[in-house]
């Protein structure tokens, strides 16, 4: 199966998310690394909408048991994705971003972090190329304007009071810069992943450390006081993770800041504002605290660049004479996410391929729909 590799790298490429070809084949050689022909040829007949063993089975004409047992060992290796919902397990391709990279955290060696380190460029562009963003800043709702509404999909504690199942665990990105020899001071064990279903990571692969809702509050005000930046996907229903970013390390800022992807990450709706009459001028929120560096100094004091401000709020809760608050954007330059994941999907996939790939996926997604609605009835 030599080209099997490039078959997969293809249909990843597919993905609303993008995985884009190399010169020098970097993706394929980071296949290589994960994936054994064989697996790889696995993930080509599993499909990015959730599916069981059993469907799975059924549609490739194979054991129920053999298939489940394949399934299981991918996953384990972090190849496809997995998930409970209403008490039946799932199994689906997973995009390489957010996903299969992700699912690396415990295998990530040197070689494979200066794989991704080559990459990096050449997959931002792509991640971060197209509208929708890729992720969305969730921001911190301490001290916050009035004036400015938090909306359900911009409570991250909210969000967390409905869950019922938590995980923690290290971040890969400052696990990746450590390997290629530039560590980063913030702590590490800052991803959290989330479910409304109870007992939510059975059975799935190990990644991190099962925590309390209270444990997972606890972390969200650890992370805020040492100036990481809440990220998730950029869609307002079923979030399931939040990862909480420092602008050294994380992919997202950096795609921003490094890599010219303007829609790696969206902002929020809120925007900091400095008070001239309070403020001191200690420099706190422009050295220690703004991730884009949004904050210089002028002869009236410190001021917030109002175009490269992402409304995380990191910079608020440090100030000394509270001086900095967030204030709603204009009504005008407010950023609505798409409903769901599906519908990001749609108008992602627009805008990457075009209306006539975006109109055949909602085909597709409505057909598969009805498929996955008729078998659920018959395994009931």
């Amino acid at each position: 199966m030599p080209d099997v590799y490039a078959r997969l790298a293809d249909a990843l490429d597919k993905l609303p998310h993008g995985f884009p070809a190399t010169p020098d084949g970097i993706e394929i050689e980071i296949l290589q690394r994960i994936f054994t022909p064989e697996d790889a040829a696995m993930a080509l007949r599993l499909k990015p909408i959730p599916e069981t063993a059993r469907q799975v089975a059924r549609r490739l004409r194979r054991p129920a048991d053999e298939v489940t047992a394949t399934l299981d060992a991918m996953c384990e290796r972090g190849q496809i994705f997995s998930l409970w919902q209403r008490g039946r397990r799932y199994y689906g391709l997973a995009p390489f971003i957010v996903g299969i990279y992700e699912f690396q955290l415990e295998r990530l060696d040197r070689e494979m972090a200066e794989l991704f380190e080559r990459y990096a460029p050449t997959l931002a562009a792509t991640l971060g190329g197209a509208a929708p963003a890729l992720a969305r800043v969730i921001p911190v709702n301490r001290r916050i304007d009035a004036r400015a509404e938090i909306l359900p999909y911009d409570d991250l504690r909210a969000m967390l009071e409905r869950c019922r199942s938590f995980r923690v665990a290290d971040c890969i990105c400052r696990k990746e810069s450590a390997l290629v020899g530039k560590p980063c001071h913030h702590t590490s064990e800052t991803c959290m992943s989330f479910s409304p279903e109870p007992d939510a990571y059975r059975d799935l692969p190990e990644w991190g450390r099962e925590v309390t809702r209270e444990e997972a509050l606890a972390l969200l005000d650890r992370v805020e006081e040492e100036g990481l930046v809440h990220c998730t996907y950029n869609f307002q229903r079923g979030p399931f993770f939040v990862c909480n970013c420092c602008s050294c390390c994380c992919g997202f800022l950096r795609g921003l800041s490094e890599h010219g992807a303007p829609f790696m990450l969206a902002r929020s709706n809120s925007v900091a504002a400095i008070d001239p009459e309070t403020c001191i001028v200690c420099g706190e929120c422009r050295d220690a605290r703004c991730p884009v560096a949004a904050i210089s100094e002028t002869d009236d004091g410190m001021a917030v660049d109002g175009e490269r401000c992402i409304g995380c709020g990191v910079c608020v809760l440090t100030c000394p004479t509270e001086s900095i608050q967030f204030e709603p954007r204009p009504e005008a330059e407010q950023l609505t996410p798409p409903e769901t994941l599906i519908h990001w999907s749609i108008a992602r996939t627009d805008h990457r391929h075009g209306l006539g790939r975006g109109l055949a996926l909602r085909g597709w997604l409505a057909w598969e729909g009805l498929k996955m609605a008729a078998a659920r009835k018959r395994e009931t």
